[in-house]
């Protein structure tokens, strides 16, 4: 392997020789190299294959990404920010000028600089981390607030289309290829009961009552990068970076961040729904977004967080169903466990509902 990165490394940066190199990131979708070069004073690179399997159109992914970093960087170059080469992504050009680099087995290729002395959190216990993760989510779609939607592709079209997700979780009901349906009748009712009142969000996106934004729509907390020291530097996994609302990003990361257990929890009583984190990251996030939000943005805040939930819970539904075809799996249940984990998720977040609707309201008059 170290051979083939050297060869594909060569292509984005030139005369820099790799010492040593380490998988890291426990994402679902891409695979990613750590390569340390024999220049000590470089902290790295990150070296990725873009799974083209899912990522359909590579160069209009990988322009996305160029036009808000590059953006974000211009930004903090313009108010002279400290430490900048830290709080937002740098992607190498390849030598042909694209920001991508195709092999020639077919595989997709980039490189960024690597962020070194930083943590991720795959479960938010902090209250102080909770809030800055909560305020960067919502600078970074400050920051891009003034972007033009219009300016970027859809890397993954109809990706938080809850009508078009049905209509895939209804197909795969009827096909039932792996003969998994009697298992999961449980679950298929859960979902159908749901259905109804979730499926608003994407109906008001289609109908222009949600605006729409540039939005990162993959808000999982570990798509923050914090300090040692406790300070929230960069937003990465840009992958889903292009039109939509800011609604699916406040729901993702609330899913993700106010989840007791982990995504994949195989013991349903393990989750909960922190409702103290969810305080500290609403407080965060409103104090950098109230002031672009509208008014019905606002009031769907609460709703969007049951929103994604079952979003992703359906489609780990659905590919459970399918037999496993588009996330990586460890073991043959891992999927339904990760549905099973988001519905419970979802059980919790009804019957907080009026107190998180208390704490959006309060929060957003407090900063707005």
């Amino acid at each position: 392997m170290k051979n083939q990165l050297s060869v594909i490394f060569s292509k984005f940066v030139k005369g820099k020789s790799i010492s040593d190199v380490s998988l890291i990131g426990s994402g679902h979708i891409n695979d990613t190299y750590l390569l340390k070069t024999e220049d000590k004073s470089h902290p790295g690179f990150v070296i990725q294959r873009i799974n083209h399997n899912i990522f359909k159109n590579i160069e209009g992914l990988m322009n996305n990404i160029r036009i808000v970093t590059e953006h974000i960087a211009s930004i903090y170059k313009s108010t002279g920010e400290k430490d900048a080469d830290k709080k937002v992504l740098k992607f190498h050009p390849c030598e042909d000028g694209n920001y991508f680099y195709l092999d020639n087995d077919g595989n997709y290729w980039r490189c960024c600089d690597f962020i070194p002395d930083t943590l991720s959190f795959d479960l938010v216990t902090d209250l102080s981390v909770a809030f800055k993760g909560g305020a960067l989510f919502g600078k970074f779609q400050n920051q891009i607030s003034t972007l033009n939607p219009g300016l970027l592709v859809e890397t993954i079209p109809k990706f938080h289309d809850l009508e078009w997700r049905w209509e895939n979780f209804q197909n795969a009901v009827e096909r039932d290829v792996v003969n998994r349906l009697v298992s999961v009748k449980k679950d298929i009712e859960f979902a159908y009961k749901r259905y109804p009142e979730l499926v608003v969000i994407t109906r008001d996106v289609r109908s222009g009552k949600l605006p729409m934004r540039i939005t990162h729509n993959d808000t999982k907390f570990n798509n923050l990068l914090f300090s040692e020291d406790g300070e929230a530097l960069c937003v990465i996994d840009l992958d889903t970076v292009m039109p939509g609302t800011v609604l699916h990003d406040f729901g993702d990361a609330i899913r993700s961040a106010c989840n007791t257990a982990s995504e994949d929890e195989a013991d349903l009583s393990k989750i909960g729904f922190n409702m103290q984190v969810f305080e500290a990251y609403t407080r965060g996030y409103l104090s950098e977004a109230s002031h672009f939000l509208t008014v019905h943005e606002k009031n769907n805040l609460v709703l969007s967080c049951r929103f994604m939930t079952f979003i992703m819970g359906l489609r780990f539904l659905t590919d459970y169903l399918d037999g496993d075809k588009y996330y990586k799996i460890d073991h043959p249940l891992h999927n339904i466990h990760r549905c099973r984990a988001q519905f419970k998720l979802i059980e919790c977040m009804e019957d907080k509902k009026e107190l998180m609707e208390r704490i959006i309201d309060e929060s957003y008059n407090m900063f707005s």
